[in-house]
């Protein structure tokens, strides 16, 4: 019975331990200009504010197979907020919103992948303003393939939305722009 009993445990640590490193790893490709973290909150109610982070970093793991062992990490430095209005993205960076001075960073770290059809829910903690929340995401496979540098690609886009009084953004901007719609887009270099 004992020794039934350590097989099975070996057996079992055995498949979890192919099926994670089954999962290929990838980086973000930030140098080919093929990644981007964007948002867009509404403007008084009237319009759209667009804006993008230009300095982060992140990567994957990605196993079509298994997407509960999918792991997605992001680390955006918060000071490179860019709406293409100098006053206003100095105006974003301080205390009244992303407060950079005291919190330059801001991270994502998932918790749990799922597949839903073609597409993903990528939920995860996300840490902004010195606030750490979950959220989820909303995520699709856009392609995965070789490429003609010999090397190996996918690419992901999410979207999800972020509620900015439960990071302690509590500037009133009026009932329209309560929330900031990230639009995420990665492609990753398997590594």
């Amino acid at each position: 019975m004992i020794r039934k009993t350590l097989l099975a445990v070996s057996a079992a640590a055995l498949l979890a331990t192919s099926l994670n490193a089954s999962a290929a790893e990838y980086k973000f490709d930030k140098e080919g200009q093929h990644a981007f973290v964007q948002f867009r909150i509404q403007h008084l109610g009237y319009s759209w504010l667009y804006g993008s982070f230009k300095d982060f970093d992140g990567g994957f793991t990605f196993d079509e197979a298994n997407p509960s062992a999918d792991k997605v990490n992001v680390t955006i430095n918060t000071t490179s907020l860019d709406t293409n209005h100098a006053e206003r993205d100095k105006h974003l960076r301080s205390a009244d919103f992303l407060n950079t001075a005291k919190f330059p960073q801001a991270t994502f770290t998932s918790t749990e992948v799922k597949k839903e059809g073609k597409d993903y829910k990528i939920t995860g903690n996300l840490t902004l303003n010195g606030v750490t929340k979950p959220i989820t995401l909303d995520a699709h496979l856009m392609g995965e393939g070789k490429d003609p540098w010999g090397g190996y690609r996918a690419g992901f886009e999410a979207s999800g939305e972020v509620v900015l009084k439960e990071f302690n953004i509590s500037k009133d901007l009026g009932p329209a722009s309560q929330k900031a719609e990230l639009i995420i887009s990665v492609e990753g270099v398997r590594q």
